[in-house]
């Protein structure tokens, strides 16, 4: 997968990296996207990589989502925080790490990010631990690019929630 970013990058394209939280200390057996920023811009070290969460001041996470829209940044390291509003037609490149955190909703608004330019885009689903609910979660995203036919399974998997209660 690293080659392959490497092989789009080196072509002048972009790749999104993303990871379920910020901070390691949240949860020891998940990827935190701070801590795989740091890594990343090791791993790449001929590309310049940026880091997005939520925890960031609006300014800081602004200027580097407008480097990244302008390709001084050709890797973005984020969590779930890039899901709308980001347009960067030469990113190609998407790379979900531990997909199995994810929701079907989740999944397919950050896949979106990808293929909104004239090159081929792939989006790229790595997971560890699969039980069968996530696995039906990733096969969907797999097998559908339908956001329609994607919130019908999901709405199958999770259920509707409560309609009177605090239960999602």
């Amino acid at each position: 997968i690293y080659e392959f970013i490497r092989s789009e990058c080196a072509a002048g394209r972009q790749a999104y990296v993303i990871y379920p939280l910020v901070d390691e200390s949240e949860r020891a057996d998940l990827k935190a996207a701070t801590t795989m920023a740091e890594k990343l811009a090791k791993t790449f070290a001929e590309f310049r990589v940026g880091l997005v969460h939520g925890r960031l001041k609006p300014e800081e996470r602004d200027a580097t989502m407008r480097a990244f829209r302008d390709n001084t940044v050709n890797i973005l390291v984020a969590t779930s925080v890039i899901e709308v509003g980001i347009d960067v037609a030469n990113a190609t490149v998407m790379v979900i790490e531990q997909a199995e955190r994810f929701g079907l909703s989740q999944l397919h608004q950050l896949r979106g990010r990808v293929g909104r330019g004239s090159e081929q885009s792939h989006c790229i689903l790595v997971s560890e631990k699969l039980g069968d609910t996530a696995r039906e979660r990733l096969r969907t995203m797999v097998e559908s690019n339908d956001g329609f036919y994607i919130s019908e399974i999901d709405l199958k998997l999770r259920g509707p929630g409560e309609f009177f209660g605090t239960r999602q």
